[in-house]
């Protein structure tokens, strides 16, 4: 088998973007590599990550969940994946911990808004649902919309309004969850006196 097709296939195994380990494991040099990507056969995604170019290229779901296995979507993204915001956010929202390396976080090629959380609250209200067909770790509706709370200095109005009334007009929505959550975000009595005025109207 020639090289290029045993690094399609090692991409392919790895659901379309590989690690330079995968291909040393497999007894590809870092200058075979390098070659392949300088005739334009591999794309870097990031440093120590690959994909092939032009075709077969991995969904920026997939890049997510394998660059940033950590990160958690949120907010804005978020909004959107519940039907909250009307509008495809240009930068994917993810969450991660505060003590993650800034620098990891900047080499790579998918437009990123971060939100560094802190660990005692970071697994608060994580669950796991599909993007695209990619399975990636996001906070539940509770969660999303006490971010919303929480970091409402980087949402415009507009953006906060809708997610406000879509959230309590969801019949999926858990009242008790959104109660601790919002205790534990120190966003209570904020939440609480505008949900409020919603569901009573």
């Amino acid at each position: 088998m020639d090289i290029q097709n045993q690094v399609k296939n090692i991409i392919i195994q790895q659901g379309g973007i590989a690690k330079s380990a995968d291909f040393v494991a497999a007894g590809i040099s870092a200058i075979q590599v390098v070659s392949l990507c300088n005739v334009g056969f591999l794309e870097r995604v990031r440093h120590g990550y690959y994909s092939l170019a032009n075709h077969d290229t991995a969904s920026e779901e997939q890049m997510l969940a394998k660059l940033f296995p950590k990160g958690i979507v949120c907010v804005e993204s978020a909004l959107f994946h519940y039907g909250y915001c009307d509008f495809t956010p240009r930068r994917w929202s993810i969450a991660v911990p505060r003590s993650m390396s800034r620098t990891k976080l900047g080499d790579n090629i998918l437009r990123l808004q971060v939100y560094y959380v802190q660990q005692d609250i970071y697994e608060l209200g994580k669950i796991y649902d599909t993007f695209n067909g990619v399975m990636l770790a996001v906070y539940d509706r509770e969660r999303t919309l006490c971010d919303c709370f929480k970091y409402r200095a980087r949402l415009d109005t507009e953006t906060f309004n809708k997610a406000l009334n879509a959230y309590a007009n969801d019949p999926e929505k858990n009242l008790q969850n959104l109660s601790i959550y919002a205790k534990s975000l120190h966003v209570y009595k904020k939440v609480t006196e505008l949900m409020e005025v919603l569901l009573n109207g």
